[in-house]
Protein backbone atom coordinates (compact mmCIF):
# COMPACT_ATOMS: atom_id res chain seq x y z
CA UNK A 1 0.00 0.00 0.00
CA UNK A 2 2.75 1.85 0.84
CA UNK A 3 4.09 2.02 -2.73
CA UNK A 4 0.77 3.05 -3.98
CA UNK A 5 0.24 6.58 -2.27
CA UNK A 6 2.07 8.92 -4.77
CA UNK A 7 0.33 7.75 -7.35
CA UNK A 8 -3.20 7.82 -5.25
CA UNK A 9 -2.40 11.68 -4.70
CA UNK A 10 -1.42 12.41 -8.07
CA UNK A 11 -4.34 10.77 -9.17
CA UNK A 12 -6.23 13.46 -6.80
CA UNK A 13 -5.00 16.20 -8.10
CA UNK A 14 -5.33 14.96 -11.70
CA UNK A 15 -9.41 14.48 -11.19
CA UNK A 16 -9.34 17.81 -9.50
CA UNK A 17 -7.45 19.43 -12.13
CA UNK A 18 -9.85 18.02 -14.82
CA UNK A 19 -12.96 19.24 -13.32
CA UNK A 20 -11.67 22.68 -12.91
CA UNK A 21 -10.76 22.25 -17.17
CA UNK A 22 -14.18 21.61 -17.27
CA UNK A 23 -15.78 24.36 -15.65
CA UNK A 24 -13.43 27.00 -17.24
CA UNK A 25 -13.47 25.56 -20.91
CA UNK A 26 -16.83 23.72 -21.25
CA UNK A 27 -16.66 20.88 -23.87
CA UNK A 28 -19.32 19.49 -26.43
CA UNK A 29 -19.20 16.22 -28.45
CA UNK A 30 -18.41 18.98 -31.35
CA UNK A 31 -15.10 20.56 -29.73
CA UNK A 32 -11.81 19.64 -30.96
CA UNK A 33 -9.28 18.95 -28.42
CA UNK A 34 -5.20 18.29 -29.37
CA UNK A 35 -3.80 16.90 -25.74
CA UNK A 36 -0.23 17.63 -26.34
CA UNK A 37 1.69 14.69 -24.22
CA UNK A 38 -1.23 13.01 -22.98
CA UNK A 39 -3.41 9.68 -22.63
CA UNK A 40 -6.62 8.04 -23.19
CA UNK A 41 -7.84 7.72 -19.80
CA UNK A 42 -7.46 11.71 -18.88
CA UNK A 43 -10.85 11.68 -21.07
CA UNK A 44 -12.15 8.18 -20.37
CA UNK A 45 -14.36 9.16 -17.43
CA UNK A 46 -15.94 12.57 -18.68
CA UNK A 47 -19.59 13.26 -18.74
CA UNK A 48 -19.26 13.56 -22.73
CA UNK A 49 -16.31 12.75 -25.24
CA UNK A 50 -15.13 16.11 -27.12
CA UNK A 51 -13.25 14.96 -30.27
CA UNK A 52 -10.18 14.07 -29.37
CA UNK A 53 -6.47 14.29 -30.89
CA UNK A 54 -3.22 12.89 -28.45
CA UNK A 55 0.02 13.86 -29.79
CA UNK A 56 2.65 12.09 -28.49
CA UNK A 57 6.01 10.15 -28.91
CA UNK A 58 5.33 7.48 -31.72
CA UNK A 59 5.91 4.65 -29.66
CA UNK A 60 3.10 5.45 -26.82
CA UNK A 61 0.76 7.01 -29.14
CA UNK A 62 1.04 3.55 -30.99
CA UNK A 63 -0.99 1.70 -27.61
CA UNK A 64 -3.77 3.80 -27.56
CA UNK A 65 -6.40 1.99 -28.72
CA UNK A 66 -9.97 3.80 -29.98
CA UNK A 67 -8.64 7.53 -29.27
CA UNK A 68 -6.92 9.29 -32.42
CA UNK A 69 -3.44 9.27 -31.68
CA UNK A 70 -0.45 10.91 -33.73
CA UNK A 71 3.71 10.49 -32.92
CA UNK A 72 5.08 14.04 -33.07
CA UNK A 73 7.12 16.79 -31.94
CA UNK A 74 5.11 19.05 -29.04
CA UNK A 75 8.12 21.93 -30.45
CA UNK A 76 6.45 21.27 -33.93
CA UNK A 77 3.08 20.54 -34.12
CA UNK A 78 2.11 19.03 -37.43
CA UNK A 79 -1.23 21.26 -37.78
CA UNK A 80 -2.72 24.19 -39.69
CA UNK A 81 -2.79 27.18 -37.31
CA UNK A 82 -5.93 27.44 -35.20
CA UNK A 83 -6.67 23.66 -36.30
CA UNK A 84 -8.01 22.87 -32.72
CA UNK A 85 -10.83 24.69 -30.64
CA UNK A 86 -8.59 23.64 -27.34
CA UNK A 87 -4.53 22.63 -27.31
CA UNK A 88 -4.53 20.69 -23.69
CA UNK A 89 -1.23 20.00 -22.03
CA UNK A 90 -1.12 18.31 -18.22
CA UNK A 91 3.11 18.42 -16.85
CA UNK A 92 4.57 18.18 -20.60
CA UNK A 93 6.71 21.67 -20.77
CA UNK A 94 8.90 21.30 -18.29
CA UNK A 95 9.98 17.82 -20.14
CA UNK A 96 11.06 19.18 -23.38
CA UNK A 97 14.46 20.64 -22.35
CA UNK A 98 16.22 24.23 -22.41
CA UNK A 99 14.25 27.53 -22.32
CA UNK A 100 14.40 28.03 -26.12
CA UNK A 101 12.28 24.67 -26.83
CA UNK A 102 9.99 25.55 -23.68
CA UNK A 103 9.43 29.12 -26.34
CA UNK A 104 8.47 26.72 -29.41
CA UNK A 105 6.13 24.73 -27.44
CA UNK A 106 4.60 27.55 -26.19
CA UNK A 107 4.32 29.11 -29.54
CA UNK A 108 3.05 25.99 -30.92
CA UNK A 109 0.60 25.34 -28.21
CA UNK A 110 -1.09 29.16 -29.45
CA UNK A 111 -0.69 28.92 -32.70
CA UNK A 112 -2.35 25.53 -33.11
CA UNK A 113 -5.12 26.07 -30.55
CA UNK A 114 -7.87 28.81 -30.57
CA UNK A 115 -8.14 28.30 -26.94
CA UNK A 116 -5.91 26.47 -24.66
CA UNK A 117 -5.05 25.15 -21.07
CA UNK A 118 -0.89 24.06 -20.30
CA UNK A 119 -0.41 23.24 -16.66
CA UNK A 120 3.09 22.49 -15.25
CA UNK A 121 4.44 22.08 -11.84
CA UNK A 122 5.70 25.19 -9.95
CA UNK A 123 9.50 25.11 -9.11
CA UNK A 124 8.69 27.06 -5.96
CA UNK A 125 6.57 23.96 -4.42
CA UNK A 126 8.78 22.72 -1.81
CA UNK A 127 8.75 18.72 -2.99
CA UNK A 128 9.80 18.17 -6.98
CA UNK A 129 6.78 16.53 -8.29
CA UNK A 130 8.59 13.94 -10.46
CA UNK A 131 11.70 12.26 -8.23
CA UNK A 132 9.37 13.27 -4.83
CA UNK A 133 12.56 14.52 -2.93
CA UNK A 134 11.97 17.88 -1.41
CA UNK A 135 14.11 20.84 -2.31
CA UNK A 136 16.40 18.73 -4.48
CA UNK A 137 15.24 21.24 -7.19
CA UNK A 138 16.77 24.01 -5.46
CA UNK A 139 19.98 22.85 -4.89
CA UNK A 140 22.91 23.76 -7.13
CA UNK A 141 23.18 21.35 -9.91
CA UNK A 142 26.32 19.69 -9.03
CA UNK A 143 24.92 19.13 -5.17
CA UNK A 144 21.67 17.31 -7.56
CA UNK A 145 24.36 15.29 -9.74
CA UNK A 146 25.91 14.35 -6.42
CA UNK A 147 22.43 13.23 -4.49
CA UNK A 148 19.50 12.44 -7.11
CA UNK A 149 21.48 9.16 -8.47
CA UNK A 150 21.79 7.97 -5.09
CA UNK A 151 19.24 8.77 -3.06
CA UNK A 152 15.30 10.02 -4.23
CA UNK A 153 11.77 9.19 -2.63
CA UNK A 154 10.79 8.44 -5.83
CA UNK A 155 13.35 5.57 -6.26
CA UNK A 156 12.52 4.09 -2.94
CA UNK A 157 9.20 3.72 -3.82
CA UNK A 158 9.01 2.14 -7.32
CA UNK A 159 8.85 -0.86 -8.71
CA UNK A 160 10.97 0.22 -12.09
CA UNK A 161 14.48 -1.62 -12.43
CA UNK A 162 17.41 -0.36 -11.94
CA UNK A 163 18.07 0.46 -15.47
CA UNK A 164 14.37 2.62 -15.70
CA UNK A 165 15.54 4.24 -12.39
CA UNK A 166 18.63 5.57 -13.62
CA UNK A 167 17.43 6.34 -16.62
CA UNK A 168 14.59 8.85 -15.30
CA UNK A 169 17.10 10.63 -12.56
CA UNK A 170 19.04 11.07 -15.67
CA UNK A 171 16.01 12.51 -17.31
CA UNK A 172 15.81 14.93 -14.89
CA UNK A 173 19.09 16.31 -14.39
CA UNK A 174 19.35 16.95 -17.72
CA UNK A 175 16.03 18.03 -19.83
CA UNK A 176 13.43 18.47 -16.67
CA UNK A 177 13.14 22.10 -16.50
CA UNK A 178 10.82 23.38 -13.48
CA UNK A 179 8.64 26.80 -14.36
CA UNK A 180 7.74 29.17 -11.62
CA UNK A 181 4.99 31.84 -12.39
CA UNK A 182 6.85 34.49 -13.91
CA UNK A 183 8.36 32.55 -16.04
CA UNK A 184 4.92 30.70 -17.04
CA UNK A 185 3.27 34.31 -18.10
CA UNK A 186 6.43 35.05 -20.16
CA UNK A 187 6.11 31.96 -22.36
CA UNK A 188 1.72 32.74 -22.07
CA UNK A 189 1.71 36.38 -22.61
CA UNK A 190 -1.82 37.28 -22.18
CA UNK A 191 -3.25 33.88 -20.89
CA UNK A 192 -4.80 33.55 -17.38
CA UNK A 193 -2.80 32.03 -14.93
CA UNK A 194 -4.47 30.14 -12.39
CA UNK A 195 -2.33 28.83 -9.56
CA UNK A 196 -3.73 25.43 -8.01
CA UNK A 197 -2.34 25.29 -4.33
CA UNK A 198 -1.49 22.18 -1.72
CA UNK A 199 -0.39 22.92 1.90
CA UNK A 200 -0.91 26.50 1.81
CA UNK A 201 1.80 26.30 -1.01
CA UNK A 202 1.33 27.09 -5.06
CA UNK A 203 1.68 23.04 -6.09
CA UNK A 204 1.31 23.81 -9.81
CA UNK A 205 1.20 26.74 -12.42
CA UNK A 206 -1.75 26.41 -15.55
CA UNK A 207 -1.72 29.01 -18.49
CA UNK A 208 -5.37 29.24 -19.80
CA UNK A 209 -6.46 31.00 -22.83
Amino acid sequence: MMLDWPARVSRHFREARMQRFLREIPLTPETRVLDVGGAPETWANLPLRPRVVILNMPRAAEAFGEILAVGGDGCALPFADQSFDVVFSNSVIEHVGSWEKQQRFAAEVARVGRRYWVQTPNRGFPVETHLLTPFLHWLPRALQEIIAPRFTVWSMLTKASADQRAWYVRHFLDDIKLLDAGQVSALFPGATLIRERAGGFVKSLIAMR
